[in-house]
């Protein structure tokens, strides 16, 4: 999940009235400059006031570095590159097998898009793209806050295939309600965990631990993270929706994922073996809403709200046969080997694509495709 706003309208107002008397309440203002340390960028999500943070997840931290890019464009135009990682490279002075895109942001308040980058030596790397120039972020010198994710899965933690799980310290994030919300892994015992991260930083962190039913693996599941998520208003109740790799659809109330509680999420769908979703955002078209879910191994996915809030069961029966879908409905999108996704504006929505030729584009999509 890439960016959250679900504020009340009187509380917005609140902020921007307290804000004006006083640079003192500035969300930023207990921030430090320097260099945070980021040993990696596993996850980026935007929140108020052009922060951006960062989720490390060799570090096992979230970092909120104020980009001080609140500029508002007079438009915002499509988005259309090719040869985007080549362009990156050549900003490196290396090739395009050199490096690996993480993670893509866009500003809500700008409309710049961020994006990580992991050297072929592991050192993480910001860039923004403006228009069409792309430009290194410094990390070097930035004014920051760092918060540590408590109880993060161990750093030599493996799965069965001898996999590092750490890198699942931090799956996703996204802002949401004045707070950081983070998927991932701790080392629990039900290591399947989503946290509340309040912002500013403190020492207050809320963590509830999750149990699904995967129904393409047949089983009941507490160890594996929520890949991606949005929150979204179904029927006057705000619900964490979270997907998983073999692609579980859930819901979880947001009144339930309190601190030190194990909660049951409601598998609504089933969208297919085989395959791990990477990026859901919302769009709106004609007073009807929408979930866009782009996929490692299935073209990008489009879910009725209307579908989500009249679907009343759960699955609860194995989904045995190989790439066969239960569940809420969803329309495949001619959009297919999609790396990355985020919301635009309004009407628009970007993302990074592999083409069948094997280069990489960075396109926009409007909402005829809704």
């Amino acid at each position: 999940m890439k960016k959250l706003y679900v504020l009340p309208v009187i509380a917005v107002l609140a902020l921007i009235v307290i804000s004006a008397a006083t640079k003192k309440t500035s969300l930023t203002s207990d921030f430090t400059v320097g260099d945070p340390q980021v040993q990696s960028i596993n996850a980026l999500t935007f929140g108020p006031e052009g922060i951006l943070f960062i989720g490390d997840s060799k570090s096992a931290a979230v970092f909120a570095v104020d980009t001080k890019d609140t500029q508002k464009p007079a438009s915002v135009s499509p988005l259309r590159m090719r040869s985007f990682d080549k362009k990156i490279a050549e900003k490196l002075g290396t090739e395009t097998s050199n490096i690996r895109i993480t993670d893509m942001a866009v500003n809500p308040i700008s409309k710049n898009v961020y994006f990580s980058v992991h050297n072929s030596d592991g050192t993480p790397l910001l860039f923004k793209l403006k228009g069409e120039e792309i430009t290194p972020v410094s990390l070097k010198s930035v004014s920051y806050s760092k918060a540590a994710v408590q109880n993060a899965v161990d750093a030599d933690k493996k799965d069965r295939r001898g996999r590092s799980q750490r890198v699942w310290a931090i799956a996703d994030m996204g802002f949401y309600n004045g707070k950081l919300m983070v998927s991932g892994l701790s080392n629990k015992e039900f290591s399947s965990t989503f946290r509340s991260i309040s912002f500013p930083f403190n020492d207050k962190q809320d963590h509830a631990s999750l149990e699904i039913y995967h129904a393409a693996h047949a089983q009941f599941e507490t160890f594996a993270p929520i890949k991606t998520f949005t929150v979204a208003n179904i029927k006057g109740k705000d619900q964490l929706v979270a997907s998983y790799t073999c692609t579980p659809l859930v819901l979880f109330p947001m009144d339930d994922l309190k601190n030190g509680k194990h909660v049951k999420g409601r598998t609504i769908a089933e969208l297919g073996a085989g395959n791990s979703p990477l990026d859901i955002i919302t769009m709106e078209k004609d007073g009807k809403s929408f979930f866009i879910m782009s996929n490692s191994n299935r073209a990008v996915m489009k879910v009725k709200y209307t579908d989500v809030e009249n679907f009343q069961g759960k699955l609860t029966e194995p989904v045995l046969e190989p790439g066969k879908t239960e569940g809420v409905n969803y329309i495949s999108l001619p959009m297919v080997n999609v790396l990355q996704l985020d919301k635009l504006d309004d009407t628009q929505f970007v993302y990074l694509q592999r083409t069948a030729n094997g280069e990489m584009i960075l396109n926009t999509a409007n909402n005829r495709w809704l």
